[in-house]
């Protein structure tokens, strides 16, 4: 068995070099300390090289150990955040007790949450000695806070770590990734002549006045509602997709021989616990299970890939009234991709022609925030995409949130006026953060649009955006007025789907790659080091399950590694809370996908940015413009026209797809 993980580890972590053999040691010992196998391993590997920052984190002997290190102290922040109440009281006791079973604790319902009650018996020998040792030990004066949160240290602090100025990063400009390298980049292709009016016209397919909710407004009636009307859909989706009757669905909570079809959503069998495979269970809807869970047991030979929220149709028995035993896993249809008929493609065409037939290709511009390091708020990395965006004049240049980021530590302190231009005249007794985003974003926008008037941008809030008055997600757009925003920005929602000319394009700042990755439990029967591309079977699982944001329920804020303020005095001990994901379940439909996939898909994650097409979508993850400590990535999209219809399609009048995945070229760049 050490003979397969460490050739497990040698093929994930080092395929063209064997790996040292104190590297090898340490890996091995942290496989089985964590109990993970080599495979989540090196998952929580690329995702502390990422956090680091740096351009390449080598696998050294030193690397592996600050991993390990970081490994140990998020267990040890996560082990305090499940106990809070035991933390507090073992700080602030002046004399621990015991609390014996025979003292009113009948049912034993004080074990773990008293010093002392440890499960065993109060006269067992071990109980007594831990009493003694209490009995005996200075009393701590030291108050442990509330959250039980320790502080971060290691890789997981904000301030921790070398920061690389931006004037000092390496490989600027270096393409990290291509798609559809054969074709030609729309900065290389020629331009007869300067463009002098717009070539895209954009429309909202998504019904932008519904984002306009009242936030913490939520009632439990409708929120179950809102889950169990995804369930019924995807029934009869299942029904009409595989031609079942009826009579072939069941409840599989019910105790039965007989084999039926169950639909419903995967579920931990504990509220607060980890999806792993031994609990794994399946929630169904009040019409079809009286909304009951059932342990889902696999059947050898079974793949799943399943993660919390995920709808699923599973085929199987419940024979002895304790698991669903799955025989099969039934295929869920996709969503018809997005065409136009060749009139409206003959329209959009003659939009991006010029004045001398020279069609040359749409160019798009996208990144994500944070926009500035946690260091400063020069948000130099931004300017430098406007200097590229004044030069190579894109079409569409594509901004999601954050932009004022709420976990930005200067901005978590408040004190802005010695980090503001000094060109900006606010009056820091009466400033506002609209005040603050004029003077960072808006004026170096009003910049952009002067020098290139045929922009279009699009901004796209985030949860986590300061001076957005929607706190939730499903999120609504934040006022353009007062931020003083020029007329070529297009302020839309968060998710929005937009038509560009004839392309469908989704959009969302809602990080679900990570939340995906942290969640998923996949079957092992493929073995490791078989080549597959984790990132495309996650946006697999987006795009199977026709919605922007599938995970249900999503990490809570307190299991996410708390955020070192880097400020002296705020935050405390136990670090400042994430935003999390923020989700307003009454309002989730918003995030569904209504009647096509998309013909782009972006996504910006906190993972290695990625082109990629997945059911002929493409999915991009143009990567954080900055990171915590260095310099980030953004995706250029180069989008050529489509071929024109033939006559015989012009005469049939047959809607035609669009074809985006083939036609598009997009390079990930080094900002």
């Amino acid at each position: 068995m050490a003979d397969d993980s460490s050739s497990q580890l040698h093929t994930l972590f080092s395929p063209h070099a064997p790996l040292p053999s104190d590297v090898l040691h340490e890996l091995l010992s942290l496989t089985s300390l964590l109990s993970l196998t080599p495979e989540e391993l090196f998952y929580k590997w690329e995702s502390y090289a990422f956090k680091m920052g740096t351009e390449t984190t080598l696998i050294t002997y030193k690397t592996v150990k600050d991993f390990k290190k970081d490994l140990q102290d998020a267990l040890e922040r996560e082990s305090r955040a499940k106990a809070p109440h035991a933390s507090v009281k073992r700080a602030v006791a002046a004399t621990p007790r015991g609390a014996a079973r025979g003292n009113g604790d009948v049912f034993g319902m004080m074990e773990g949450l008293t010093p002392g009650s440890d499960g065993v018996g109060s006269g067992s020998a071990r109980g007594g000695a831990k009493r003694k040792a209490g009995e005996l030990s200075t009393p701590s004066g030291k108050v442990v806070k509330s959250n039980g949160r320790s502080p971060p240290t290691g890789a997981m602090s904000r301030a921790d770590g070398p920061v690389t100025s931006f004037a000092e990063r390496q490989n600027a400009g270096q393409v990290v990734e291509t798609l559809n390298g054969h074709l030609t980049s729309a900065t290389t292709a020629e331009d007869e002549e300067p463009r002098i009016e717009k070539r895209v016209l954009l429309k909202a397919n998504t019904e932008i006045p519904k984002f306009a909710y009242k936030s913490m407004a939520m009632q439990l009636t409708s929120a179950s509602e809102i889950l169990d009307d995804r369930i019924d859909t995807f029934t009869e989706l299942v029904q009409d997709h595989h031609k079942l009757p009826d009579s072939a669905f069941g409840n599989p909570a019910a105790q039965s021989t007989a084999e039926i079809v169950a639909v419903g959503r995967i579920a931990c069998d504990q509220p607060t616990g980890k999806l792993n495979a031994a609990s794994i269970t399946l929630e169904t809807s009040r019409r079809m299970g009286a909304g009951l869970r059932a342990q889902l047991k696999f059947q050898s030979g079974v793949n799943y890939d399943v993660f919390p929220g995920k709808i699923v149709a599973l085929r199987g028995t419940n024979v002895n009234g304790e698991a669903f035993l799955v025989s099969e896993v039934l295929s869920l249809p996709l969503l018809p991709p997005a065409a136009s008929t060749p009139s409206e493609l003959s329209i959009h065409q003659d939009r991006s022609t010029s004045a001398t037939g020279n069609a040359a290709p749409l160019q798009y511009l996208i990144a994500s925030g944070p926009y500035t390091p946690d260091t400063d708020l020069s948000f130099a990395a931004l300017h430098t995409l406007l200097d590229l965006a004044r030069t190579q004049q894109p079409d569409i240049l594509l901004l999601t949130g954050p932009f004022l980021d709420l976990e930005h530590p200067l901005l978590a302190s408040g004190d802005l006026e010695p980090h503001l231009p000094t060109s900006a005249h606010i009056d820091p007794d009466r400033a506002t953060l609209n005040d603050v985003f004029r003077a960072l974003i808006s004026v170096p926008l009003q910049q952009l649009c002067q020098a290139v008037p045929t922009i279009t941008i699009i901004l796209v809030p985030s949860v986590r955006d300061a001076i957005s008055t929607a706190v939730s997600w499903p999120q609504d757009r934040f006022a353009k007025g007062p931020l003083g925003l020029p007329k070529q920005v297009q302020v839309v929602t968060n998710p929005i789907t937009l038509s560009v000319n004839e392309t469908v394009l989704g959009i969302s700042s809602q990080d679900i790659f990570s939340e995906l990755r942290r969640e998923n439990v996949k079957s092992t029967a493929g073995g490791l080091g078989s080549g597959e591309d984790m990132l495309a079977r996650l946006a697999g699982q987006v795009i199977e399950q026709r919605h922007f944001f599938p995970v249900f329920p999503p990490q809570a804020r307190e299991a996410l590694p708390a955020l070192s303020s880097g400020v002296e005095g705020l935050g405390g001990d136990g670090g400042v809370l994430p935003i999390g994901a923020g989700l307003d379940i009454g309002f989730l439909k918003l995030g569904e996908w209504l009647s096509v996939r998309p013909d782009v898909l972006v996504l910006p994650s906190a993972l290695p940015a990625f082109a990629k097409v997945v059911d002929s979508v493409l999915v991009i993850n143009p990567g954080t413009l900055s990171k915590r400590r260095g310099a980030g990535t953004y995706a250029s999209l180069s989008l050529h026209p489509r071929s024109a219809a033939s006559d015989e399609e012009r005469e049939a009048n047959h809607v035609l797809g669009h074809e985006v995945h083939s036609r598009a070229r997009v390079d990930v760049v080094r900002i």
